[in-house]
């Protein structure tokens, strides 16, 4: 399939959901009724499938087909199960990426060319709240996203509850610690949680880390692009790694 493609209509978008098809999002019309639309509903409730309610005008600039008031697009990847990412790494020195907030496709992309280069295990992104993974963000990975196993999970918290049974450290980077990133251990599997640039990692995630650690950085600068702040955590991590195994 093509990067950004679109389907339309309600049965259309229930077949590619039978068919397991990678829907990035689905758009459905505001206030639309009818038994149809409520198994559409249902199946995107059941498959955790990111959506959202607009108006007519939202989905007519899609195409002027008849959308019967639901439009999906199809992700240029195919996403892969944590579970199975998990088992299949255990014994290895693992490295996964949790992403709270990130939602502009630039800084995703970015973020994805980076952990593909530093051979990140996974990227793990919340089904909602989440920059979208279509053609702009295919464009900043550079290519990047194809070699980088990407998971969606309903909450971010579902997955560090899943790390950390198979023993992976969840380390936040936030500003609300002292210890930096220097002084942090990275010589076993790791789980960084990032956040957004404007609102940071969510309390709730952050409480359920297992430690936090900080960028050091001169006090006329608060923070660092997320993407930035992330090149500088991943090549830490091959840093130390590589030093630990000479």
């Amino acid at each position: 399939m093509k990067e950004g493609q679109e389907i339309y209509g309600i049965r259309a978008i229930l077949e590619a959901i039978v068919q397991e098809q990678p829907l990035d999002k689905i758009w459905l019309l505001k206030g639309q009724q009818g038994p149809l639309f409520k198994s559409l509903e249902q199946k995107i409730h059941e498959n955790g499938i990111s959506h959202s309610y607009v108006p007519i005008e939202r989905l007519e600039r899609f195409s002027r087909e008849n959308h019967q008031g639901a439009v999906a697009r199809i992700a240029p990847i195919q996403f892969q199960s944590l579970e199975e990412l998990i088992e299949k790494n255990i014994d290895q020195k693992s490295t996964y990426l949790l992403l709270d907030g990130i939602t502009d496709t630039r800084n995703l992309g970015a973020i994805l060319r980076t952990a593909s280069a530093t051979g990140v295990t996974g990227v793990v992104l919340p089904q909602t709240g989440s920059a979208p993974i279509n053609a702009n963000t295919v464009k900043a990975s550079a290519g990047g996203i194809f070699s980088v196993p990407l998971v969606k999970v309903n909450h971010l918290k579902d997955a560090i509850y899943m790390l950390q049974a198979a023993e992976i450290k969840i380390v936040a980077v936030t500003e609300k610690t002292d210890q930096t990133l220097f002084e942090n251990n990275f010589d076993s599997s790791v789980a960084l949680i990032m956040g957004s640039e404007e609102r940071g990692i969510h309390p709730s995630l952050v409480k359920l880390s297992n430690e936090k650690v900080i960028l050091p950085m001169n006090e006329n600068i608060g923070s660092l692009n997320v993407s930035v702040a992330c090149g500088v955590v991943l090549y830490e991590i091959q840093r130390q790694r590589h030093h630990n195994s000479k």
